[in-house]
């Protein structure tokens, strides 16, 4: 018969057989890696082309795509005394597009409700009275609880840097350079076609990513 210390000594044998396989089949089935969260761009954006919206068409857009051009962000409104902004904003499109430039718009409502239309009335306006051919996204909230993502990546001060402070009005512009962060921000009283927004945006792709 086996003596009480006899069967202490066989459990504490049989429990080291079973951590010896335990640590070697962890061994031979390798380690679990997972990416850490913060190398996530859909958990910790770097930068405001690490989101995805949905275009005016209702179609989902990765704005990693526009990453390595110079893109320009602006709040648009179909009702506003900035309205004929679009102007500018095809031009500056126009010209530089095939060197690496976008303007991307997002139609909001915030200020003064000057958007109140439908993502299609926005669309059918701002193509035939303006003419645009730049990407169009869909409606967005530009401030507020409701605040679009990326928007609230725009603003914050812990995110946007130099550059942060709530929109103020339509047409505020934000210049994102080949590297993907933001270079530059004009408010709405400032045109497309001003000196200082043709400045940046220049400045912006003579950069290397």
């Amino acid at each position: 018969m086996f003596t009480r210390s006899g069967l202490l000594r066989a459990g504490l044998t049989l429990v080291a057989i079973l951590c010896v396989w335990w640590l070697a089949a962890g061994a031979q089935a390798g380690p679990s890696i997972q990416p850490a969260a913060d190398s996530d761009p859909r958990i910790h954006p770097a930068g405001p082309l690490d989101f995805k919206v949905n275009n005016i068409d209702g179609r989902e857009v990765n704005l990693a795509d526009y990453k390595g051009k110079v893109v320009l962000i602006v709040n648009v409104a179909s009702g506003c005394r900035y309205t004929s902004q679009y102007t500018g904003l095809q031009s500056l499109y126009v010209k530089y597009g095939e060197k690496g430039f976008v303007v991307l718009a997002f139609p909001a409502n915030n200020f003064g409700t000057q958007e109140p239309g439908t993502n299609q009335a926005i669309k059918a306006f701002a193509t035939s009275r303006y003419h645009v051919t730049f990407p169009m996204m869909a409606k967005i909230s530009a401030k507020g609880d409701d605040q679009n993502p990326l928007y609230r990546f725009l603003t914050a001060k812990a995110t946007g840097g130099e550059f942060a402070g709530e929109i103020e009005w339509n047409f505020t512009k934000f210049i994102v350079g080949r590297g993907g962060k933001v270079v530059a921000r004009f408010p709405s009283k400032v045109k497309p076609e001003d000196p200082p927004v043709v400045e940046a945006i220049e400045k912006a792709m003579a950069d290397k990513p």
